[in-house]
């Protein structure tokens, strides 16, 4: 077969599926990218959730030996939600990261490129596929931005003139030698409104993130969160949305064309005081099919505490204290402690005195003095 008129098939069928864009590269290394994973490393900006293969990460014949293109798809994603509830005295609300918004993009997105695997291998049976998302070891938004699907912004997102950076991505590394796309230029030109609203200053220059500052990266941990991010952190119980909602070139776009990815209010913008006692079972039933979900409670619960006490939410005073003396979780308690500081202020002074009394965990002992102290 015409691997020219394969290639304007297979662009055709990946509409039909509802594939929103599609784009080709080359399999040659990413060696611009390889020297910047280098700089990013040596700078301690990984945020350790990535591979630490550069190689691989830069070079999909380490992946599948016979590579010769990677195909790059985008689906786009909604960024406004109908019927959202809102937060009132007693009834506080977090919220999810419109990337965490109806089923787990990984899922959706990996239904795709089995679709369009299988198209491939009907039509040249001989041929090599490996698709990822997201988990892969390469880059999807180099391997995007070098198939033409957009460009790299400031904000470290692939930006399309079509979608602008609301786009999941995913690629899939084939042995076909498909004609590349043309890469699309870069469009921010000097506007630097993404590194100005970044809450924690973890866009340090454009196109560069310090991963370990970004309040998206500070919601997936698992430890205590640094003191200084704290409070920058609002009402956010996964991820962060500033650098895109601020975006010009995100103004009036707002795409629905996926249900599978239509949030459902009350899951993405739930009630604090209900996670906090959430047990694993509750939380996987309620939760587990958003891809905010991949962490475990753990990280959800203490981002509530924190979004409590942004609220100043005097209705989960007690609630907190129940978690302080019974949690057997360091960090939620030592998050709890600081929680109550922040709602309570000085008139909390002789209860959390009283609770150094007890406490015998370094962490807690710590945030239980800083609070003391602070007064």
């Amino acid at each position: 077969m015409n691997i020219k008129d394969f290639q304007e098939q297979l662009i055709e069928y990946s509409k039909e599926i509802g594939i929103d864009k599609i784009g080709f590269t080359t399999a040659d290394p990413f060696i611009q990218l390889k020297e910047r994973l280098k700089l990013q490393k040596k700078l301690n900006y990984q945020s350790g959730f990535e591979s630490d293969d550069v190689d691989a990460r830069t070079d999909a014949k380490k992946i599948l030996s016979e590579a010769q293109s990677i195909i790059s798809i985008a689906l786009a994603y909604p960024n406004k939600m109908a019927g959202a509830p809102q937060s009132k005295k007693g009834e506080t609300r977090g919220i999810f990261c419109r990337s965490s918004w109806g089923e787990d993009y990984h899922r959706v997105l990996k239904r795709k490129l089995v679709e369009l695997e299988a198209y491939i291998l009907l039509h040249l049976p001989n041929s090599k596929v490996q698709s990822m998302v997201d988990t892969g070891e390469l880059v999807d938004r180099a391997v995007a931005e070098r198939a033409g699907i957009g460009w790299s912004g400031k904000n470290c997102s692939i930006i399309t003139p079509e979608f602008g950076s609301y786009v999941y991505l995913g690629e899939i590394i084939t042995s076909i030698p498909f004609s590349p796309s043309t890469p699309i230029e870069d469009q921010c030109g000097e506007c630097t409104k993404c590194i100005d609203v970044c809450p924690t200053g973890a866009i340090v220059g454009p196109g560069q993130l310090n991963a370990k500052h970004c309040v998206s990266f500070l919601t997936q941990t698992k430890e205590m969160i640094p003191l200084e991010f704290r409070e920058r952190i609002g009402n956010r119980i996964y991820g962060c949305d500033s650098c895109q909602t601020i975006c010009p070139k995100n103004k009036g776009l707002d795409f629905h064309l996926h249900e599978e990815m239509e949030p459902d209010p009350e899951t993405v913008k739930p009630l604090l005081r209900s996670l906090l006692n959430v047990s694993n079972r509750e939380f996987k039933t309620k939760y587990g099919y958003l891809s905010g979900s991949w962490r475990g409670k753990n990280p959800i619960q203490r981002n509530a505490i924190i979004a409590l006490a942004h609220f100043k939410d005097e209705s989960a005073v007690d609630e907190l204290k129940q978690l302080v003396k019974q949690d057997p979780r360091p960090v939620i308690r030592g998050t709890a402690v600081w929680a109550i500081s922040k709602i309570e202020g000085e008139k909390s002074k002789s209860y959390l005195e009283n609770c150094l009394l007890t406490e015998n965990d370094d962490i807690v002992m710590e945030e239980i003095k800083n609070a003391i102290d602070n007064f």
